[in-house]
């Protein structure tokens, strides 16, 4: 069992959950194993956590300022640090608006990078996704020890409106540490695939706001390249998180992987894939999206490696099982297939993958053996 969150319904762990009970009622003889994945985004940490990273929870500052309980996962000296659990637009105090799309902060992403460090963390996996900021990864920055300031030798207020006035950035008492983005975005920073024109209105920037987040996350890549040496606004992936993965990229020196991919690997997912017979993956909705690399397709692309059947799961669908067939996947079965109204597949998701599993039961696995009692 390797599928993703339902998003609004089921976390990754809870949708393998469901289907194991479902499978289990049908064929309790059938050995299964749940490795709930993630792509970088929202719900990365959870799945971490289902396979074994051990769960940490500290007190961190929110995207508008407000306290938030976030948490990352640990193993060894590797941490796993999502950016919607500090700094995601979920962690907003109401509905995004323009107000807190100018001034919204990746500061408690940075906290929980700092504190993993403190914990030991000698590498930092760094999931990108769902974020409430546009504001260059400055936060981050700021709260691993760099400072932002004006020009009046002040440091900066938080967000990506106040990037316009900033005239140098000094790094001498940065912390240090490996960092690898778990990132599926390529946009670059700036421009009108960059950070604030595509992704800033989905945050609650209007027009205007738009192109003063612009004009910040520009003066950030001019100082950058002037006082660090280091021109990255071009480089794809600088856009993600509204400029978090320009920070990341510029100052933290990371590297960037496809989410699904790195997420997989810290898994062990090839080593447990050994000896499997069917890999059920999924997601809310298998939709066109799906094809151009979410989890379901880095699953897929695993278990084909290892010549293992896949089918996919989700609560609906929207692209054709022959274009699934294309990327591996053998079969798909949604929620709506044994209930039509995507409202009640929200609320009853989890009995209603219970049903579905017993049906996947008895068309893949076939029916449980008869055993002999003599």
């Amino acid at each position: 069992m390797a599928p993703d969150k339902f998003k609004g319904s089921l976390t990754a762990p809870e949708v393998a959950g469901h289907l194991a009970a479902g499978l289990r009622r049908s064929r309790p003889d059938v050995p299964v194993v749940s490795i709930p994945v993630a792509d970088g985004g929202d719900g990365t940490v959870d799945a971490m956590v289902a396979a074994g990273f051990a769960g940490m929870q500290t007190g961190v500052t929110g995207p508008v300022g407000n306290p938030v309980a976030a948490s990352f996962a640990m193993r060894g000296e590797t941490a796993v640090v999502e950016l919607a659990e500090a700094s995601g637009l979920r962690r907003l105090p109401g509905r995004p608006t323009p107000i807190t799309a100018r001034t919204a902060s990746s500061v408690g992403t940075g906290e929980l990078m700092r504190t993993a460090v403190l914990r030991g963390a000698q590498r930092i996996v760094l999931g990108l996704g769902g974020s409430a900021c546009t504001d260059g990864g400055a936060g981050i920055l700021t709260a691993l020890g760099a400072r932002l300031l004006d020009g009046d030798g002040e440091p900066l207020p938080p967000g990506g409106v106040a990037l316009q006035r900033l005239e140098r950035i000094e790094i001498d008492g940065l912390v240090r540490v490996p960092v690898i983005v778990a990132s599926d975005v390529d946009n670059p920073l700036l421009g009108t695939r960059g950070a604030a024109h595509v992704y800033g209105p989905q945050k609650g920037a209007g027009p205007d706001d738009v192109e003063e987040l612009e004009r910040g996350l520009a003066r950030l890549a001019d100082v950058v390249r002037r006082d660090l040496g280091v021109d990255a606004a071009h480089r794809p992936g600088a856009g993600a998180a509204g400029g978090v993965g320009f920070a990341a990229l510029a100052v933290l020196g990371a590297r960037i992987e496809p989410g699904i991919d790195l997420v997989l690997r810290e898994l062990d997912f090839d080593q447990r894939l050994a000896g499997a017979r069917l890999v059920i993956t999924g997601e809310g909705s298998l939709d066109r999206q799906t094809l151009q690399g979410k989890a379901p397709m880095g699953v897929a692309r695993a278990a084909a490696r290892a010549e293992v059947p896949v089918i996919a799961v989700s609560g609906q669908r929207t692209v054709t099982r022959e274009a699934l067939r294309r990327f591996r996947i053998e079969d798909a079965y949604a929620l709506t297939d044994i209930e039509p109204d995507p409202q009640v597949c929200m609320t009853h998701a989890g009995p209603l993958l219970e049903q579905l599993a017993t049906r996947i039961a008895a068309t893949r696995l076939g029916a449980q053996p008869v055993r002999n009692h003599q």
